[in-house]
């Protein structure tokens, strides 16, 4: 009887929580079908605002209850910051759902790593260690890697996080200082408590690792990828 095999995505999301358990963070999950304020309102996105056109959208029926499949797991950010005190520390990998054109580095659904620390010593300095040890020590010492400006409504200032790939450069995340009005939303008082928080695609991180050249055969059912992984 043949043995089966793990999945690339699987054995990346337990090889990143134990890196950012060894640094404090504990591992979290929450539901895929969301709410309009977990997805956006709490996350400084307000209805109408110009940000949510940077997220497609898969609404459900019936439209007047305002559920949607999650398109970021940052809502597992909002849901725990509600019930829990800071300081935190934690992660949340998990499927996210885009309505948008498939290609080479984009599918409609796929996983997400979502992290956030909140404590009154929270910094970009912190931010950017934290980020360059998780990525050098789950792909490679060697790696180039380049922070640089960029918006995201539920931080500031925010950042996006490049790594080179095949001699050109693919961003993997996003993130930032924590948005007060994020803390605010969740009864965090911002004077006191400051945090940063970041995102991205788990399917990219397997691409670098593994040299996946599309993003697609990680959902192919191809058993010729996970068998010579």
């Amino acid at each position: 009887m043949e043995i089966g095999h793990r999945h690339p995505i699987t054995t990346l999301i337990e090889e990143s929580a134990a890196i950012f358990s060894q640094l404090g963070f504990s591992f979290i999950e929450g539901p895929e079908v969301e709410t309009e304020r977990y997805n956006f309102d709490a996350l400084n996105i307000p209805e109408h605002h110009p940000s949510r056109d940077m997220w497609d959208t898969f609404w459900l029926l019936p439209l007047s209850a305002r559920t949607l499949l999650r398109t970021h797991t940052s809502p597992v950010q909002i849901r725990h910051m509600e019930k829990n005190e800071p300081p935190l520390r934690i992660i949340s990998p998990g499927k996210v759902f885009r309505h948008e054109a498939t290609d080479a580095t984009h599918e409609a659904q796929f996983f997400q790593i979502e992290g956030l620390m909140v404590d009154n010593e929270a910094s970009l300095s912190t931010l950017k260690g934290i980020l360059e040890h998780y990525f050098r020590t789950i792909l490679s010492p060697d790696i180039d890697i380049r922070f640089r400006p960029s918006f995201f409504p539920f931080v500031e200032p925010g950042v996006e996080i490049d790594i080179r790939f095949g001699g050109h450069w693919l961003e993997v995340m996003g993130a930032g200082m924590v948005h007060p009005k994020a803390l605010q939303a969740v009864g965090i008082h911002p004077g006191k408590w400051r945090g940063f928080a970041f995102g991205g695609g788990i399917d990219r991180i397997a691409m670098l690792k593994y040299g996946i050249p599309d993003v697609r055969l990680l959902y192919s059912g191809d058993l010729r990828l996970v068998n010579q992984l």
